[in-house]
Order: C-alpha cells, then structure tokens, then sequence
C-alpha cells in the first residue's frame, strides 16, 4: 500500500529542513493535536494517538539533503515513511511524505484513511515549521 502527501513549499533551505527531520525528537511538534504519548530515543521514536495502538518508527535511510526514511520497528507491520525533500532556491524547499506498507488487503483497507490523514497532517505541520 503506498500512499503520498501533497507536496508543500516550506521557505526553508532543504538543508534546515533536513536537519529538523533528522532530529527524531522533532518529530513530536509536527504530530496531530491528538497524540497521546510521544517517547524519543537514539535514532527512534514511539507515538500514540488516542485510540491507536503504539507505533515505533526508526531512521533507516538518509541521504542528506534529500531523504530521509523512517522504518517501522514492528516487524509484524513492515513499512516505510519518507520525507522527500527538494531544492527550489537557496531558502525554500518543497516536501512530500511517502508511505510504503506491506499489509494485507483486509489490514490495508481498514488502516488506509486515518494513514492518509495523519501524514497529511504530518506535511501540513512541517509547512508551518
């Protein structure tokens, strides 16, 4: 199941945007307003939203100043986010958020809109930044 944000135009360099999303804890201010906990740790982090169970993401992939791909740390739930990140000038950049998920069609069917709208949210938040 792949899934993909909009694309947003942040007026940052993609090496600021870059270093943000590279900081794990960082990743605590860009989450929806319903997060429920939120516990980073050397290179992960592990968030609830009310009513979801815990998901542990890890940095698996980073290709500085472009890409940076987070990993779920469940092997029962394999997938994949990553920021795509590209220069538009010296001081902006536009971001998108890619998510790949190995689930099975009943798992995929039933986790694919509250998927969507949280990195859509998440890309919303790293506009702001």
């Amino acid at each position: 199941m792949n899934l993909t944000s909009p694309k947003v135009r942040v007026e940052k360099s993609s090496q600021e945007i870059f270093q943000y999303l590279s900081k794990v804890d960082n990743f605590e201010h860009i989450m929806p307003e319903n997060i429920d906990k939120f516990e980073a740790g050397e290179g992960s982090f592990l968030f609830a939203l009310k009513g979801m169970p815990e998901i542990e993401l890890k940095m698996q992939e980073v290709e500085e100043p472009n890409k940076i791909i987070l990993g779920s740390a469940n092997e029962k739930f394999p997938f994949s986010l990553t920021a795509a990140i590209e220069d538009k000038s010296e001081d902006s950049c536009d971001v998108q958020l890619l998510f790949d998920g190995k689930f099975n069609p009943m798992v995929a069917m039933m986790v694919k809109n509250p998927l969507q709208k949280f990195i859509d949210t998440l890309i919303t938040n790293i506009g702001q930044k």
